[in-house]
């Protein structure tokens, strides 16, 4: 899995849009093995981002929990706190 790709469900506040399309243009550049499309692919590579986000988005507006949701700021100390400890 695509370590730049963070989870984006059932945080407050929610995932935003650019969140989202993030994630898909990173999991596309993962698929096709390049961060920039040659100009005869860009139409192909931004559609799939494009498809993507609109895929990710019905997906995490679609999920249900009965967790609260989790808090942004702790989950990113968490995993500095790791890292810290990963390369320390």
């Amino acid at each position: 899995m695509c370590r730049n790709i963070k989870p984006l469900f059932n945080f407050d506040p929610p995932a935003t849009d650019e969140e989202i399309h993030d994630a898909a243009l990173q999991f596309v550049r993962k698929l096709s093995g390049t961060t920039r499309p040659s100009k005869r692919n860009e139409v192909a590579f931004e559609r799939a981002v494009n498809s993507i986000a609109r895929c990710a988005h019905e997906l995490l507006t679609s999920l249900e929990t009965s967790q609260p949701p989790r808090d942004r700021e702790e989950v990113a100390a968490k995993a500095r706190a790791k890292t810290a400890l990963r390369f320390a």
